[in-house]
């Protein structure tokens, strides 16, 4: 799918300043993908969709994932997540993008997972550190993604879950099973004895 109609599917779904997030999470999956040596069009078009369902009716995302969606904990969790694993299932759906690759970066891209794909890894990061974000410790993890993807995830889910803690929110299992498996694989992050 070309870059323009891409961005003409996904823009009525979004708000103005959500579509200005989606251009620069876009820009920044590319770069990324080129840094890290990932298909660049697949990161494009995972960019483009990630946000596809943000401002899908709640209730009919809830019901989706009892009736159709195998991560049924996540209706425990905040509303906030609904619109990843909805998103690609619509996506998939009402798009007819197959590509499962492209599908699990949508999919995961506000958890993460334990042995997420490069690709998964480039959708993750981008929509964190794209340039219009503006948060304590997201230019630290900008500089690290200059080098090093798990590092900088690592840093990202750092600052993520102390975040969350700090507003006594509550933590996705996922999310924590990603930063113990980036942790427990990433060569010198931790002393193991």
């Amino acid at each position: 799918m070309e870059q323009s109609r891409a961005l003409e599917l996904v823009k009525p779904h979004l708000t103005e300043s959500r579509y200005t997030h989606t251009i620069g999470v876009m820009e920044t999956a590319i770069i990324l993908a080129e840094r890290f040596g990932e298909d660049k069009k697949k990161a494009e078009i995972a960019a483009v969709f990630h946000d596809y369902a943000k401002y899908r009716d709640k209730e009919q995302m809830r019901q989706l994932v009892r009736d159709d969606l195998p991560c049924k904990d996540i209706l425990e969790y905040s509303s906030e997540l609904l619109h990843a694993p909805c998103g690609a299932h619509y996506v998939e759906k009402e798009l007819d993008i197959r590509d499962q690759e492209i599908i699990d970066a949508i999919k995961y891209h506000t958890t993460g997972r334990p042995n997420m794909s490069g690709l998964e890894k480039v959708i993750f990061l981008a929509d964190y550190i794209e340039p219009n974000r503006q948060f304590p410790g997201v230019d630290e993890v900008r500089e690290l993604a200059e080098s090093n993807l798990d590092e900088a995830i690592i840093q990202m889910l750092e600052n993520m879950i102390s975040f969350l803690i700090s507003k006594r929110q509550l933590l996705y299992p996922l999310t924590l099973e990603t930063y113990n498996h980036l942790i427990t694989h990433f060569e010198g992050s931790f002393d193991k004895e």
